[in-house]
């Protein structure tokens, strides 16, 4: 029967003499978490995706073979959560502001050109009324009939240019493991449990939380999160942001 998890990380720690102080210095995690491992405690850790992280960092700065222990902890641990996180709340409302606009969009080109249609007939039938009397009047008509109308419709079809960065901050509620990266592949530029509001910018973005308990702006637009102690990953790119499935989150 294998050693459990906590025995083989507190055994392997006392052997080569090292305090646990000297452990959270060295793997910068806190010494409660640590001790949690040790004592088989992962319900105290925040999420199973750190748990992961944290005791394959463990591990490796004993020596020990942290693949084989995270797959123990998998085994015994991971089936009872992580199976149906909640979907974020930004997705689930993004469906139906793009199901308004496509069936709204049509309409409202309609409406403009059947203003436009009767501003001409208006201008037009003032124009031969005024006409009667000589040519000058009914041309001053048809260019003030014609002047205006393809200004108004380039004012209304001008589109808002897309981003080509993104402008990220993330303002914690409480204490929340945070690890952000740009990229698959690409080293974190930011990792650890902050209470303090984070700035990020790049091309690309990745952050996994730890908790749901906080509050982002993307390039100044609120992301709508179900707020709550669950871990999530949220991939950025300019203009949009998705899921990131488990597994696939940076310092997973």
């Amino acid at each position: 029967m294998p050693t459990p998890i906590g025995d083989t990380l507190r055994e392997a720690r006392m052997r080569q003499k090292i305090d646990i102080t000297e452990i959270e210095a060295k793997t910068k995690i806190r010494a409660k978490y640590l001790r949690a491992m040790e004592n088989e405690e992962f319900d105290l850790l925040p999420g199973s995706t750190f748990a992961k992280s944290f005791l394959r960092t463990y591990a490796e700065a004993l020596g020990l073979d942290a693949h084989r222990l995270v797959e123990e902890y998998r085994a015994q641990y991971e089936p009872r959560d992580e199976g149906d996180l909640p979907p974020l709340a930004g997705q689930a409302g993004r469906r139906p502001r793009e199901r308004r606009y496509v069936g709204r969009s049509p309409g409202r080109r309609f409406a403009i050109a059947a203003l436009a249609l009767v501003v001409v007939i208006v201008l037009l039938v003032i124009g031969l009324a005024s006409g009667g009397g000589g040519s000058n009047g009914g041309n001053t008509a048809s260019t003030q009939a014609n002047k205006p109308k393809p200004k108004h419709h380039r004012h209304h079809h001008r589109s808002t240019a897309t981003p080509t960065r993104v402008s990220l901050r993330i303002t914690p509620t409480v204490p929340t493991y945070m690890c952000v990266d740009k990229g698959v592949g690409t080293q974190p530029v930011y990792q650890g449990i902050t209470a303090t509001p984070q700035s990020f910018r790049g091309k690309h973005l990745r952050v996994n939380l730890g908790k749901t308990s906080v509050t982002i702006t993307a390039n100044g637009k609120h992301v709508t999160l179900a707020q709550g102690p669950n871990p999530a990953g949220i991939d950025f790119t300019p203009g949009k942001h998705k899921d990131i499935p488990v597994g696939s989150r940076p310092c997973a």
